[in-house]
């Protein structure tokens, strides 16, 4: 059924191992640059899906930040339907919907490694020293491949191997370095998915709830559940898996330098960082100019005739005239003492001496 793709990654892996033993000068499959041939076919294969797959990863850094962007309107609608599940997703769909946002998006860079690591998986375990050749591979092809080796151990073997395998593989190298080999393997791979999922949790910036869980069993559980089935992989997939981490963390390491998560302390010294920065000297005055330099104005005084107060009825007080009908200043209505309208006091303007 999946034969089309096993055939697809045996292609690819032949290709660049064509190449590498062209550039090598054709060394013999029992020798150490024969091995490596094959160790770099897959070290590239991994480059050639990671290359097709990256337009997948910027939209996967998008989707993320996308939804960053609606977690203050999310946690509004959390707190308006409270326990009403259906309604909470019903509006989260439609949000999400208005803003362009797909939340599978996140999961597009993974999906497809899966059937690629299956079938590499698949077509290393087939492998054996005088096996038939193996999906579009030649009789010839199949045999160095299974004969080549890393650090003394066949690509093909594996820390457990039971049969007519383990016999074959037996013959050519020896099982107590098949074992170490695998071993450093299998803890260079479990460590370097446990860098991953962190730089993965820094990427995309802090979460709450359900998936903060999720994000801690990714960081803890997948490690673990990788270290048990790691005897069970050929060391070509365990090469394969430790060598699509190393671009995993080095690709989220440049992403997080140049698209910090919103919100974070990387972010804002990047903001901080982009300001433009004033050079003072092009604020001074031009050679010649006289600065100008803006003065305090003093208050402006209301006028006389201005609507100072009202009655208790709700008239006006014109002309400085107090509540109770009296001028102000205790002065009653004279010919001399009365102030007229329209001419200031006779001691405005002049500054009180102490």
């Amino acid at each position: 059924m999946l034969d089309w793709l096993y055939t697809a990654i045996s292609w690819v892996m032949a290709r660049w191992h064509s190449l590498w033993n062209f550039l090598f000068g054709d060394p013999p499959p029992e020798s150490g640059l024969g091995g490596l041939t094959w160790v770099l076919a897959i070290v590239f294969l991994v480059v050639t899906i990671r290359l097709i797959l990256f337009p997948l990863f910027v939209k996967q850094i998008k989707s993320q930040r996308a939804m960053q962007e609606l977690q203050p309107e999310m946690a509004k609608l959390r707190k308006q339907y409270g326990g009403d599940r259906q309604g909470l997703s019903q509006a989260m769909m439609a949000l999400q919907k208005e803003r362009g946002v797909n939340p599978l998006a996140g999961c597009l860079p993974i999906l497809p490694q899966i059937p690629v690591f299956l079938s590499l998986f698949h077509v290393l375990r087939r492998l054996q020293p005088g096996a038939e050749g193996l999906y579009s591979w030649s009789d010839q092809l199949t045999d160095e491949a299974a004969r080549a080796k890393l650090f003394g151990a066949p690509i093909s073997a594996s820390f457990n191997m039971e049969g007519a395998k383990k016999v074959a593989i037996l013959e050519i190298a020896d099982l107590t370095t098949i074992r170490i080999v695998a071993m450093v393997l299998i803890v260079i791979m479990c460590l370097t998915t446990y860098f991953t999922q962190k730089q993965i949790m820094k990427r995309s910036g802090p979460v709450e709830g359900q998936a903060a869980m999720v994000q801690k069993i990714l960081l803890y559980v997948m490690p673990a559940g990788l270290f048990v089935s790691g005897f069970l992989f050929p060391i070509g997939v365990l090469l394969y898996w430790f060598t699509n981490n190393l671009w995993t963390l080095g690709q989220q390491f440049f992403i997080l330098r140049k698209m910090p998560p919103p919100g974070s302390d990387a972010a804002k010294a990047k903001a901080a960082a982009d300001k433009p920065v004033v050079d003072p000297r092009t604020l001074a005055p031009k050679p010649g100019a006289k600065p100008v330099r803006p003065k305090a104005g003093r208050p402006v005084a209301p006028p006389a005739d201005a609507v100072t107060s009202g009655s208790a009825d709700g008239t006006p007080a014109i002309d400085g005239g107090s509540s109770n009908g009296k001028p102000p200043g205790g002065q009653t209505g004279g010919s001399g003492g009365a102030t007229r309208a329209g001419q200031s006091p006779p001691n405005r303007g002049k500054r009180k001496r102490r």
